[in-house]
Protein backbone atom coordinates (compact mmCIF):
# COMPACT_ATOMS: atom_id res chain seq x y z
CA UNK A 1 0.00 0.00 0.00
CA UNK A 2 1.14 3.56 -0.72
CA UNK A 3 1.14 5.79 2.37
CA UNK A 4 1.76 9.49 2.74
CA UNK A 5 2.56 10.89 6.17
CA UNK A 6 1.74 14.56 6.68
CA UNK A 7 4.03 15.86 9.39
CA UNK A 8 7.74 15.34 10.04
CA UNK A 9 7.98 15.84 13.79
CA UNK A 10 9.00 13.15 16.26
CA UNK A 11 5.83 11.04 15.91
CA UNK A 12 5.15 11.67 12.22
CA UNK A 13 8.67 10.62 11.26
CA UNK A 14 8.33 7.49 13.37
CA UNK A 15 5.01 6.59 11.70
CA UNK A 16 6.65 6.94 8.29
CA UNK A 17 9.58 4.78 9.43
CA UNK A 18 7.23 2.19 10.94
CA UNK A 19 4.98 2.06 7.86
CA UNK A 20 8.04 1.40 5.74
CA UNK A 21 9.17 -1.32 8.17
CA UNK A 22 5.88 -3.22 7.76
CA UNK A 23 6.18 -3.25 3.97
CA UNK A 24 4.48 -0.11 2.62
CA UNK A 25 5.73 2.44 0.11
CA UNK A 26 5.98 5.69 2.03
CA UNK A 27 6.33 9.39 1.35
CA UNK A 28 6.64 11.96 4.14
CA UNK A 29 5.53 15.59 3.75
CA UNK A 30 6.73 18.64 5.61
CA UNK A 31 6.66 22.38 5.01
CA UNK A 32 9.68 23.59 3.07
CA UNK A 33 10.42 26.19 5.76
CA UNK A 34 10.31 23.59 8.55
CA UNK A 35 13.64 23.02 10.30
CA UNK A 36 12.59 19.42 10.95
CA UNK A 37 11.93 18.83 7.25
CA UNK A 38 15.25 20.46 6.33
CA UNK A 39 17.07 18.18 8.77
CA UNK A 40 15.41 15.07 7.37
CA UNK A 41 15.96 16.03 3.73
CA UNK A 42 19.66 16.85 4.23
CA UNK A 43 20.74 14.29 6.83
CA UNK A 44 17.97 11.69 6.30
CA UNK A 45 17.81 11.29 10.07
CA UNK A 46 16.78 13.08 13.24
CA UNK A 47 17.76 12.54 16.87
CA UNK A 48 15.56 9.44 17.09
CA UNK A 49 15.99 7.44 13.87
CA UNK A 50 17.48 7.20 10.38
CA UNK A 51 15.18 7.09 7.36
CA UNK A 52 15.30 3.94 5.20
CA UNK A 53 16.52 4.42 1.64
CA UNK A 54 13.13 3.67 0.09
CA UNK A 55 11.33 6.44 2.01
CA UNK A 56 10.81 9.60 -0.03
CA UNK A 57 10.32 13.17 1.19
CA UNK A 58 8.37 16.02 -0.37
CA UNK A 59 7.37 19.56 0.55
CA UNK A 60 4.55 19.51 -2.02
CA UNK A 61 1.20 18.80 -0.34
CA UNK A 62 -0.33 18.04 -3.74
CA UNK A 63 2.39 15.47 -4.44
CA UNK A 64 1.91 13.80 -1.05
CA UNK A 65 -1.87 13.63 -1.35
CA UNK A 66 -1.77 12.21 -4.88
CA UNK A 67 0.80 9.56 -3.90
CA UNK A 68 -0.83 7.98 -0.87
CA UNK A 69 -3.82 5.67 -0.83
CA UNK A 70 -3.84 6.13 2.93
CA UNK A 71 -2.94 9.50 4.41
CA UNK A 72 -1.52 9.56 7.96
CA UNK A 73 -1.63 12.98 9.64
CA UNK A 74 0.60 13.82 12.58
CA UNK A 75 0.91 17.57 13.16
CA UNK A 76 0.12 20.03 15.94
CA UNK A 77 -3.58 19.75 16.82
CA UNK A 78 -4.07 23.52 16.68
CA UNK A 79 -2.82 23.60 13.07
CA UNK A 80 -5.13 20.80 11.96
CA UNK A 81 -8.10 22.88 10.78
CA UNK A 82 -5.82 25.02 8.62
CA UNK A 83 -4.30 21.91 7.04
CA UNK A 84 -7.77 20.45 6.39
CA UNK A 85 -8.76 23.61 4.49
CA UNK A 86 -5.74 23.08 2.24
CA UNK A 87 -6.48 19.37 1.76
CA UNK A 88 -10.06 20.22 0.74
CA UNK A 89 -8.76 21.99 -2.38
CA UNK A 90 -7.32 18.72 -3.76
CA UNK A 91 -8.95 15.53 -5.05
CA UNK A 92 -8.96 13.21 -2.04
CA UNK A 93 -12.34 11.48 -2.26
CA UNK A 94 -10.73 8.04 -2.66
CA UNK A 95 -8.32 8.41 0.28
CA UNK A 96 -8.45 6.93 3.78
CA UNK A 97 -7.19 9.25 6.50
CA UNK A 98 -5.65 8.23 9.83
CA UNK A 99 -5.37 10.95 12.47
CA UNK A 100 -2.49 10.35 14.86
CA UNK A 101 -2.66 13.39 17.15
CA UNK A 102 -3.91 13.66 20.73
CA UNK A 103 -5.64 16.95 21.33
CA UNK A 104 -8.78 19.03 20.95
CA UNK A 105 -9.22 22.47 19.41
CA UNK A 106 -8.49 25.31 21.81
CA UNK A 107 -11.20 27.71 20.64
CA UNK A 108 -14.07 25.24 20.16
CA UNK A 109 -13.41 22.05 22.15
CA UNK A 110 -13.91 20.12 18.90
CA UNK A 111 -12.43 16.67 18.40
CA UNK A 112 -10.14 16.03 15.43
CA UNK A 113 -12.65 13.92 13.51
CA UNK A 114 -15.24 16.66 13.97
CA UNK A 115 -12.85 19.22 12.50
CA UNK A 116 -12.07 16.88 9.59
CA UNK A 117 -15.77 16.44 8.76
CA UNK A 118 -16.40 20.18 8.99
CA UNK A 119 -13.61 21.13 6.60
CA UNK A 120 -13.35 18.19 4.17
CA UNK A 121 -16.65 17.52 2.46
CA UNK A 122 -15.92 14.29 0.60
CA UNK A 123 -17.05 11.09 2.30
CA UNK A 124 -13.64 9.76 3.26
CA UNK A 125 -13.01 6.98 5.73
CA UNK A 126 -11.38 8.54 8.81
CA UNK A 127 -9.63 6.60 11.55
CA UNK A 128 -7.65 7.44 14.69
CA UNK A 129 -4.39 5.80 15.79
CA UNK A 130 -3.95 6.22 19.54
CA UNK A 131 -2.50 4.64 22.66
CA UNK A 132 0.79 4.32 24.50
CA UNK A 133 4.28 4.27 23.04
CA UNK A 134 7.36 6.42 22.59
CA UNK A 135 9.57 6.66 19.53
CA UNK A 136 12.64 6.05 21.70
CA UNK A 137 11.26 2.66 22.78
CA UNK A 138 9.90 1.54 19.42
CA UNK A 139 13.15 2.17 17.52
CA UNK A 140 14.89 0.05 20.14
CA UNK A 141 12.42 -2.76 19.35
CA UNK A 142 10.49 -2.50 22.62
CA UNK A 143 6.93 -3.59 21.74
CA UNK A 144 3.69 -1.96 22.84
CA UNK A 145 -0.08 -2.17 22.36
CA UNK A 146 -2.05 0.53 20.55
CA UNK A 147 -5.51 1.23 19.17
CA UNK A 148 -6.91 1.88 15.71
CA UNK A 149 -10.52 2.96 15.46
CA UNK A 150 -13.06 4.41 13.06
CA UNK A 151 -16.82 4.61 12.64
CA UNK A 152 -16.64 1.76 10.11
CA UNK A 153 -15.53 -1.55 11.64
CA UNK A 154 -14.50 -2.93 8.24
CA UNK A 155 -12.16 0.03 7.74
CA UNK A 156 -10.77 -0.52 11.23
CA UNK A 157 -10.12 -4.22 10.58
CA UNK A 158 -8.48 -3.45 7.22
CA UNK A 159 -6.12 -0.88 8.74
CA UNK A 160 -5.16 -3.16 11.63
CA UNK A 161 -4.22 -5.86 9.10
CA UNK A 162 -2.12 -3.36 7.18
CA UNK A 163 -0.18 -2.04 10.19
CA UNK A 164 0.05 -4.86 12.72
CA UNK A 165 3.47 -6.29 13.56
CA UNK A 166 5.43 -7.86 16.39
CA UNK A 167 6.37 -4.35 17.46
CA UNK A 168 2.79 -3.01 17.73
CA UNK A 169 -0.27 -5.08 18.56
CA UNK A 170 -3.52 -3.25 17.81
CA UNK A 171 -6.97 -3.37 19.36
CA UNK A 172 -10.09 -2.27 17.49
CA UNK A 173 -11.47 1.06 18.73
CA UNK A 174 -15.21 1.71 18.41
CA UNK A 175 -16.00 4.70 20.66
CA UNK A 176 -14.69 7.71 18.76
CA UNK A 177 -15.85 10.25 21.36
CA UNK A 178 -14.32 8.34 24.25
CA UNK A 179 -11.07 7.56 22.49
CA UNK A 180 -10.46 11.08 21.19
CA UNK A 181 -11.36 12.82 24.46
CA UNK A 182 -9.44 10.21 26.46
CA UNK A 183 -6.31 10.57 24.33
CA UNK A 184 -6.37 14.37 24.49
CA UNK A 185 -7.05 14.67 28.21
CA UNK A 186 -4.35 12.20 29.28
CA UNK A 187 -1.86 14.87 28.24
CA UNK A 188 -3.37 17.18 30.85
CA UNK A 189 -2.97 14.45 33.47
CA UNK A 190 0.64 14.18 32.32
CA UNK A 191 1.20 17.87 33.04
CA UNK A 192 -0.34 17.44 36.50
CA UNK A 193 1.93 14.45 37.14
CA UNK A 194 4.98 16.49 36.16
CA UNK A 195 3.92 19.23 38.55
CA UNK A 196 3.67 16.69 41.37
CA UNK A 197 7.15 15.39 40.50
CA UNK A 198 8.57 18.89 40.52
CA UNK A 199 6.98 19.63 43.89
CA UNK A 200 8.25 16.32 45.34
CA UNK A 201 4.66 15.12 45.71
CA UNK A 202 5.02 12.10 43.43
CA UNK A 203 3.28 10.01 46.10
CA UNK A 204 0.03 11.68 44.94
CA UNK A 205 0.33 10.34 41.37
CA UNK A 206 -1.67 7.25 42.31
CA UNK A 207 -4.52 9.47 43.49
CA UNK A 208 -4.14 11.57 40.34
CA UNK A 209 -4.52 8.45 38.19
CA UNK A 210 -7.58 7.18 40.03
CA UNK A 211 -9.40 10.50 40.16
CA UNK A 212 -8.28 11.60 36.71
CA UNK A 213 -9.89 8.61 35.07
CA UNK A 214 -13.15 9.19 36.95
CA UNK A 215 -13.13 12.84 35.88
CA UNK A 216 -12.65 12.08 32.21
CA UNK A 217 -15.10 9.15 32.25
CA UNK A 218 -17.82 11.57 33.42
CA UNK A 219 -17.04 13.95 30.58
CA UNK A 220 -17.07 11.15 28.00
CA UNK A 221 -20.45 9.93 29.29
CA UNK A 222 -22.19 13.31 29.09
CA UNK A 223 -20.78 13.84 25.59
CA UNK A 224 -22.43 10.63 24.43
CA UNK A 225 -19.50 8.23 24.57
CA UNK A 226 -18.91 5.10 26.64
CA UNK A 227 -17.45 6.06 30.02
CA UNK A 228 -15.58 2.74 30.16
CA UNK A 229 -13.42 3.91 27.26
CA UNK A 230 -11.49 6.07 29.76
CA UNK A 231 -10.20 2.82 31.26
CA UNK A 232 -8.89 1.63 27.88
CA UNK A 233 -5.75 2.16 25.83
CA UNK A 234 -6.41 5.73 24.71
CA UNK A 235 -6.52 7.12 28.26
CA UNK A 236 -5.55 4.84 31.17
CA UNK A 237 -3.44 2.69 28.86
CA UNK A 238 -1.34 5.74 27.99
CA UNK A 239 -0.75 6.81 31.59
CA UNK A 240 2.59 5.01 31.97
CA UNK A 241 3.95 6.73 28.89
CA UNK A 242 2.61 10.13 29.98
CA UNK A 243 2.61 10.30 33.78
CA UNK A 244 5.83 8.42 34.48
CA UNK A 245 8.07 8.32 31.41
CA UNK A 246 11.16 10.50 31.12
CA UNK A 247 10.28 10.81 27.40
CA UNK A 248 6.91 12.51 27.99
CA UNK A 249 6.85 16.14 26.86
CA UNK A 250 3.73 16.87 28.90
CA UNK A 251 5.17 15.47 32.13
CA UNK A 252 8.44 17.33 31.50
CA UNK A 253 6.54 20.56 30.85
CA UNK A 254 4.65 20.30 34.15
CA UNK A 255 7.82 19.54 36.08
CA UNK A 256 9.76 22.37 34.42
CA UNK A 257 6.95 24.85 35.05
CA UNK A 258 6.85 24.40 38.82
CA UNK A 259 10.65 24.43 38.99
CA UNK A 260 10.81 27.68 37.02
CA UNK A 261 12.75 26.07 34.17
CA UNK A 262 12.30 26.70 30.45
CA UNK A 263 10.81 23.90 28.34
CA UNK A 264 10.77 24.58 24.59
CA UNK A 265 9.14 21.46 23.16
CA UNK A 266 5.48 20.94 22.28
CA UNK A 267 3.25 19.91 25.19
CA UNK A 268 -0.16 19.28 23.59
CA UNK A 269 -1.85 19.24 26.99
CA UNK A 270 -1.48 23.03 27.32
CA UNK A 271 -3.79 24.10 24.46
CA UNK A 272 -6.01 21.08 25.16
CA UNK A 273 -6.74 22.54 28.61
CA UNK A 274 -8.53 25.51 27.06
CA UNK A 275 -10.68 23.23 24.94
CA UNK A 276 -11.54 21.12 27.97
CA UNK A 277 -12.71 24.21 29.85
CA UNK A 278 -15.12 24.90 26.98
CA UNK A 279 -16.45 21.34 27.17
CA UNK A 280 -16.76 21.58 30.95
CA UNK A 281 -18.95 24.65 30.55
CA UNK A 282 -20.96 23.42 27.57
CA UNK A 283 -21.76 20.04 29.14
CA UNK A 284 -22.00 21.33 32.72
CA UNK A 285 -19.58 18.74 34.07
CA UNK A 286 -17.00 19.42 36.77
CA UNK A 287 -13.36 18.75 35.82
CA UNK A 288 -11.47 19.59 39.03
CA UNK A 289 -8.02 18.32 37.98
CA UNK A 290 -8.19 20.01 34.59
CA UNK A 291 -9.44 23.20 36.23
CA UNK A 292 -6.60 23.10 38.76
CA UNK A 293 -3.93 22.71 36.08
CA UNK A 294 -5.60 25.45 34.02
CA UNK A 295 -5.52 27.83 36.99
CA UNK A 296 -1.79 27.20 37.49
CA UNK A 297 -0.82 27.69 33.85
CA UNK A 298 -3.21 30.41 32.68
CA UNK A 299 -4.14 32.17 35.94
CA UNK A 300 -0.64 31.95 37.48
CA UNK A 301 -1.91 30.50 40.75
CA UNK A 302 0.50 28.87 43.21
CA UNK A 303 1.07 25.24 42.08
CA UNK A 304 1.72 23.75 45.51
CA UNK A 305 -1.29 25.41 47.08
CA UNK A 306 -3.62 24.51 44.19
CA UNK A 307 -2.55 20.87 43.99
CA UNK A 308 -2.64 20.30 47.75
CA UNK A 309 -6.11 21.82 47.92
CA UNK A 310 -7.17 19.65 45.01
CA UNK A 311 -6.41 16.44 46.85
CA UNK A 312 -7.76 17.65 50.19
CA UNK A 313 -11.24 18.54 48.96
CA UNK A 314 -14.45 17.94 50.89
CA UNK A 315 -15.18 14.33 51.80
CA UNK A 316 -17.36 12.39 49.38
CA UNK A 317 -18.04 8.85 48.21
CA UNK A 318 -15.45 7.51 45.78
CA UNK A 319 -18.02 6.17 43.31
Amino acid sequence: MKISVLGCGRWGTFLAWYSSQVGHKVKIWGRKDSTKFLELSTKRQNQYLALPENLDLTNSLENALSFGETIIISISTQGFRSLCKKIESFQVSDKTFILCMKGIETTTGKRLTQIFREEIHTKNEVAVWLGPGHVQDFVNRKPNVMLLGSENIETTKFLVEQFKSKLIRFYYGQDMIGNEIGAASKNVMGIAAGMLDGLKLSNLKGALMARGIREISRLIRVMGGNELTAYGLSHLGDYEATLFSSHSHNRKFGESLVLGKKFDKLAEGVPTLQGLMILSKNYEVELPICQAVHSIIFEKQNPKKVLKNLFIRSIKFEF
